[in-house]
Formats: C-alpha cells, sequence, structure tokens
C-alpha cells in the first residue's frame, strides 16, 4: 500500500513538472508563482467597482470656480442631472428581490422634478489646502420621482401588482467653492 502511494506521489510530481513546463507557461524573468494566474471577479462586484467609480468622478468631487462677481447674485450650478438622482434614489431605495422569475421589480414611467430650495453662500471665506481662500455656495435641491412600479411573483403563487402612483422623494446638495478674489485687505472683498 505504501508502494502505491508513494509512485501516486512521485506521478503528481512529475505531472506538475511538465505541465509548469508547456505552453505559455514558460516565463522568462521574476516569477511570482501561484499569484500570475488570474483570478476570475464575480460581475457583481465588477459593477460595484465600476459604479463607485463613476459616482466618485462625476458627482463625489466640489468643483472650485471664479470668484463672484459684484452686481450680480450668485448663481447655483446647474441642478443634478437625471443619472445622478436616479443613481441617489437607488442608494436610497433600492430594488428588492432581483431573482428572475421568482420575484421582480420594475420602474416604468419615469418622470423627475427638480426644484430648488436652498441657493446661499456663506458669508466668511474658509481656507481649503491646495485651494486657498474660498466662499463656500450651498445649493440644495428637492427631486421629486414619478412612476410606475410593477411587482412580479413567480412563486409559491404567481400574480403581479402594479402601483401607478408611485413617488419618492430625494434631497441632494450640490455645493460647490467660488475663489475670494481679494485676501490681501484682511477680509472679504466688498464685491460680492
Amino acid at each position: 500500500m505504501y508502494r502505491m502511494t508513494a509512485s501516486a506521489g512521485v506521478g503528481m510530481l512529475v505531472l506538475i513538472g511538465l505541465l509548469s513546463a508547456t505552453g505559455c507557461n514558460v516565463a522568462y524573468g521574476p516569477s511570482i508563482g501561484m499569484l500570475g494566474w488570474p483570478i476570475p471577479v464575480s460581475p457583481y462586484f465588477q459593477d460595484q467597482q465600476e459604479d463607485d467609480f463613476w459616482n466618485n468622478e462625476r458627482y463625489d468631487k466640489v468643483p472650485i470656480l471664479g470668484p463672484i462677481v459684484g452686481g450680480s447674485p450668485p448663481v447655483a450650478m446647474d441642478p443634478p442631472s437625471d443619472d445622478q438622482v436616479l443613481r441617489a434614489l437607488e442608494r436610497a431605495r433600492p430594488l428588492e428581490g432581483g431573482i428572475p422569475f421568482m420575484h421582480e421589480i420594475q420602474r416604468d414611467n419615469v418622470r423627475i422634478v427638480k426644484e430648488l430650495i436652498d441657493d446661499s453662500v456663506d458669508p466668511e471665506p474658509r481656507v481649503v489646502p491646495l485651494a486657498g481662500p474660498v466662499l463656500l455656495h450651498h445649493a440644495r435641491y428637492r427631486c421629486t420621482i414619478y412612476f410606475s412600479e410593477t411587482t412580479h411573483v413567480g412563486w409559491p403563487l404567481p400574480y403581479t401588482t402594479v402601483n401607478e402612483d408611485a413617488q419618492e422623494v430625494i434631497y441632494i446638495d450640490k455645493s460647490h467653492f467660488h475663489m475670494v478674489p481679494n485676501v490681501a485687505g484682511g477680509g472679504p472683498s466688498s464685491n460680492y
């Protein structure tokens, strides 16, 4: 019994040695061993990483605009895009279920109404590293999303419900900085 186990072990070592020395596995230079082999990643985690990157690139950065010109009221940036509103809705109230033919929820006929609630500028400038003295401009939007929500349940008793008058309210803050034109005078300039 021992001879059979020993010969099987030697055979496995020879087989591993032959497989590692054939084809594309031959590498010249430094090797990182098993870490050089590709590792499969679930599409769920890949989509999650792509969404995080998209949000960071598009919506999580605070822009720095030019100084506020005297004689004109400071105007907030553009209202949030439909994509930003729907992503905020998905974070606030994710679709439950998601098992095909068992339990699915769909949002159809989406209509978004955006209202500017607050548009204000801080009275005193603040110093931000790598940006210098800036004024913070606050803009707060109330986004009301009207949609029809369809729920399909397939088991144990198949049925479908439709809520034609579904609505959600999402509040989105879009703050940005304005450069301060006159800091040499010791305080904020009089032209904003």
